[in-house]
């Protein structure tokens, strides 16, 4: 058939279409399994199934050989239907039809035959058959004599076997005398289409007579010989007589014409004996069984047939084939499968094969050792080589499958056949770090490109799939650099340990494969410090505010100094430079300390500089400037200028009209600030109300009209009262105003004046006039009344007062108990502790709500004997709850910094023993006091030494004294005694329990 003829459609045929839809792998694939080296006679289409002639010739009588003539011939394949999910090995046999593409042939193209002249008419003598390979029609169906000169006429018979022989039949008489050779034409012809003929010459020669054919005693014989008998080994032996005699009765043993070459060289036929012997080995796989058709002839025209068969016995003489076709196609030999290649993967086609018969040629097949491969049986002798677990490349890169192959004969014989197996690498292993963890370490102000470490990783795979790069993690910070290919880490920026000390980001390693596979290891860089800061002041410049009283080697102030550094190299140690005895400072701590009283009087400010250096190999080191201002205290009683004593007087004339200054209060303050500046009350005398002071100028003005009984001497008590907080200082005064047309009489006024000092404050004292003694007596009595009145309603004033506080007082007491701070001084806070217990027990019998009292002036005058034992007492109200108490809370921060200094609150965290105090002030300053801004305690300290006296306290509203004082009360009236001395003046001592 020519070459792309459509002979099947393995698709249809198979009903493949039918399978159930199924996820596959890769699309259906029919793929044709053939040995090595052999040439297909056919092709199939690997996607569609359809089976196509290729160019090599189909020749039935080369394919078929030795089979019998009779017999179909067939053509096998196998093919394999993919993938694996639909697996099947399918053998598709083809018959393969004889076309008459071989002429018939004679034996020879001379012909030779001796017939005896004394045959009969129709006497037959048989001629060489030709041969055909083709078969059936195609085969010799009629043989034609040419050229017969109607002597001789020719037949054709049939054997059993079917062969036509020809035969040539005598017609008319023969006369070897008259002519003994007749030269004739054979033709012999096939019934093929188109029909194919040959022909050969038929020589007769004419031969003396002989009457009797010999006959052989058997004309079949069947005979068995194993198939390893030795040559000249007897096969039978034929017997033939002939009745004739003489030469006419000798026998000649020869095989016919159709009896086949092999036969012919594998046995010998005596031709004299009729003993058939092995003449070459024997093979049964070449032929198991020969027909030997033996003529024996005396010479005559018709010679005696017998047929010998003789069946070839098999013996184990041929070791198994193993024939391997490959599913996979092999390169250079070798099969590549892939590691991800799934179970049951068909590799090849094995077909064992022996040539021996029975047992001799029942075959097994198995491999030699432990492979992930095994034999799955399909057909007879075949078996499909698959994969039986899955591959590794990491593993096993290369698998040499021996395959051995063994009949049952006895003894087996086993053959062996190699297949080798590479295992394709695929990217199933990501790369691995050496290290999961990369921990280093590398100094700051590195220069820039300088190497830190080499990353590396390994991959298990092979090639392209191995060979890794190296990349930085999305969190790697732009200081670092990855080199792809080396893994080389280099810092490309300078580090500075002061912004960031640790880095930690991740490094990726990401092989070559398809898809790529990556890993990723953490990377902790730690930047070692370099002494390469100085250290840092918190300001370039330090205003401490301190009070004058502040003790010896007592805190001034906090020097806050910090160094970016680490370790030694931010060890900071601090001193002063240019030698400065009058301050110390803690090296380590930056507490400084006088070493010096302070008096603001004396000097107001100190100024020195303060050196910070650290512990560096290589020390770094800066100044800051350092100015104490000393603030002060109020620790200066105010002074009265005007009155000069409490002897003058001033004259009010009666026609003086209301709310004109009539006499103008003037005392000094030797502070400062708050500390100096002054109130004015009046506290005692004016039982009439008769005038009113201005707290602030000291101004007395007259308040209403002067009537008539109001002449006479008024006697005022005038408090100065300074605002130092948390206590103020006082002093009083006693102003003396007589209300008077003229000054009649000096001596008079001096001498009211001096009894206006030993008389009562309720009192006033009028001038007498003599001339009126109604006048006298009426001024008296007014004033016994109005004295009386006065002390009545003082008397009920305070006791409405004790019961009744209010709130603000009790605020104010309760902010004074809590005023109370110390200072590091560890002997101050043993003594202020002592002092809040004696306070404590106190309270329970202090009264809680009195704000006036009486100070009781006496004088007991000694030499006056009608005066024994009796008294001039002056009873002054004095205020002892100050308006400007309540006003602040002295529970607060001592501050040191004027309102154009650094906020440090923001900048220091406390490093001293001291608790922190915060000022919060309630009322607004006056404005001539500059405003104090928040500090810590640990920066600024304002105390005055538990030694120094209570009365002593800080000018500037906004700082605490050590000594806070409770409300000040008087327990009972106190008592001013003019001691008997020979002067005039009275001294007034005010005791009171605080």
């Amino acid at each position: 058939m020519p070459e792309n003829v459509l002979i099947g459609d393995l698709l249809k045929d198979l009903n493949l279409s039918l399978i159930p839809d199924k996820s596959l792998t890769s699309p259906m694939q029919f793929k044709l399994v053939y040995k090595t080296g052999d040439v297909p006679l056919i092709r199939i289409e690997e996607g569609t199934g359809e089976i196509f002639t290729t160019g090599a010739r189909i020749d039935r009588e080369k394919l078929c050989a030795g089979i019998m003539m009779d017999a179909h011939c067939f053509y096998e394949v196998e093919v394999a239907v993919l993938p694996d999910e639909i697996f099947r090995l399918v053998k598709i046999r083809f018959l393969i039809e004889d076309i008459n593409d071989n002429a018939p042939l004679f034996p020879a193209t001379v012909i030779n035959i001796s017939i005896p002249e004394n045959s009969a008419i129709n006497s037959r003598y048989a001629l060489p058959a030709a041969i055909d390979p083709d078969i059936g029609i195609n085969g010799v169906q009629n043989y034609q004599l040419i050229k017969g000169q109607n002597i001789f006429g020719l037949d054709v018979i049939e054997t059993p076997e079917g062969d036509k022989m020809p035969q040539l039949i005598v017609q008319k008489e023969l006369d070897r005398e008259e002519k003994d050779t007749y030269v004739m034409k054979v033709k012999v012809e096939d019934g093929g289409f188109p029909q194919r003929s040959s022909t050969a010459i038929l020589q007769v020669s004419v031969a003396d007579t002989n009457d009797n054919h010999p006959v052989f005693k058997e004309k079949e014989i069947e005979v068995s010989i194993p198939e390893n008998a030795p040559v000249g080994t007897s096969v039978t032996q034929l017997h033939a007589t002939d009745a004739d005699i003489g030469e006419n009765a000798k026998i000649h043993f020869y095989f016919s014409n159709l009896v086949s070459n092999i036969a012919k060289r594998l046995f010998h036929l005596n031709t004299t004996t009729g003993l058939i012997t092995v003449k070459e080995p024997l093979d049964r796989e070449e032929s198991p069984s020969h027909k030997l058709l033996v003529l024996a002839s005396d010479g005559g025209s018709v010679p005696a047939r017998a047929m010998v068969l003789v069946n070839v016995t098999d013996i184990n003489d041929n070791v198994p084939s193993i024939d391997i076709r490959y599913i996979i196609n092999p390169t250079n030999g070798t099969v590549v499968l892939s590691e991800n290649a799934p179970l049951n993967t068909k590799v090849a086609l094995i077909t064992v094969m022996d040539k021996d018969a029975d047992h001799n040629g029942r075959v097994t097949c198995f491999t030699d050792h432990e492979v992930p491969f095994r034999l799955r049986p399909v057909f007879s002798n075949q078996f499909l080589l698959e994969t039986a677990a899955y591959l590794d490349y990491e593993s096993t890169r290369e698998y040499a499958i021996k395959l051995l192959a063994a009949d049952a004969g006895k003894p087996p014989l086993n053959q062996s056949s190699m297949l080798l197996v590479k295992v394709k690498d695929e990217n199933d292993n990501a790369p691995v770090f050496t290290q999961p963890f990369i921990s280093l370490s590398v100094p700051e102000n590195n220069s820039p490109g300088t190497q830190l470490t080499k990353i590396s990783a390994t991959d298990a795979d092979s090639g392209r799939n191995a060979e890794i790069s190296y990349l930085l993690g999305t969190d790697a910070p732009s200081e670092f650099n990855l080199d792809h290919r080396t893994g080389i880490l280099t810092a490309v920026k300078k580090l500075d340990r002061e912004k960031q000390e640790k880095y930690y980001f991740t490094v990726l390693a990401k092989d070559n494969g398809m898809p790529p596979l990556m890993t990723n290891a953490t990377v902790l860089v730690t930047v070692l410090d370099q002494n390469d800061n100085s250290p840092i002041f918190t300001h370039n410049e330090y205003n401490f505010y301190v009070p004058e009283n502040l003790p010896r080697h007592g805190t001034v102030g906090l020097i806050t100094v910090t160094d970016p550094d680490y370790g030694e190299n931010s060890a900071v140690t601090l001193s002063i430079l240019d030698v400065n005895d009058d301050f110390t400072i803690d090296p380590q701590t930056g507490v400084i300390r006088p070493n010096i009283s302070f008096d603001r009087e004396k000097q107001e400010s100190y100024t020195f500089y303060v050196k910070a250096e650290d512990g560096g190999r290589v020390s770094r080191s800066s100044t800051a400037k350092v100015t104490i201002n000393v603030v002060d205290v109020n620790d200066n009683k105010p002074v009265f200028v005007v009155p000069p004593s409490n002897y003058s007087y001033e004259l009010v004339l009666p026609s003086t009209n209301p709310g004109t200054v009539v006499f103008k209060v003037v005392a000094i303050d030797n502070d400062t600030g708050m500390n100096a500046e002054l109130h004015y009350s009046i506290v005692g005398g004016n039982t009439k109300g008769l005038f009113v002071i201005d707290q602030t100028t000291g101004n007395i003005t007259l308040k209403e009209k002067c009537v008539v009984a109001d002449l006479g001497l008024h006697r005022l008590v005038v408090k100065a009262k300074d605002l130092g907080q948390p206590d103020s200082l006082f002093n009083v005064v006693i102003v003396n105003l007589f209300v008077n047309a003229t000054v009649t009489n000096a001596t008079l006024i001096h001498e009211l004046v001096r009894k206006s000092i030993e008389a009562p404050a309720t009192q006033n004292i009028e001038t007498a006039d003599t001339s009126s003694p109604t006048s006298d007596y009426v001024k008296i009595m007014v004033a016994i009344v109005a004295g009386t009145i006065t002390v009545i309603l003082v008397i009920f004033i305070t006791a409405v007062v004790r019961c009744r506080q209010p709130p603000h007082l009790k605020a104010a007491q309760k902010n004074k108990q809590n005023s109370e701070w110390v200072t590091p001084n560890p002997e101050n806070r043993q003594m202020i502790m002592m002092k809040k217990k004696k306070k404590k027990k106190k309270k329970k019998h202090a009264p809680k709500n009195l704000l006036l009292n009486f100070v009781t002036i006496e004088e007991t005058k000694a030499d006056d004997a009608d005066n024994d034992g009796n008294s001039v007492t002056l009873d002054l109200p004095i205020e002892l709850e100050e308006q400007t108490m309540g006003k602040y809370n002295w529970g607060t921060t001592p501050t040191t910094f004027k309102p154009d200094s650094p906020d440090l609150a923001r900048h220091y965290k406390s490093a001293s023993p001291q608790p922190a105090f915060q000022i919060q002030p309630e009322t607004p300053l006056n404005s001539k006091h500059h405003i104090i801004q928040e500090l810590p305690l640990d920066n600024t300290f304002v105390a005055c030494d538990s030694i120094s006296k209570c009365s002593s306290s800080s000018s500037d509203p906004y700082s605490v004294s050590e000594c806070s004082y409770p409300v000040t009360t008087f327990k009972t009236p106190v008592s001013v005694h003019t001691r008997p001395t020979d002067s005039r003046t009275s001294t007034i001592e005010i005791c009171s329990e605080i």
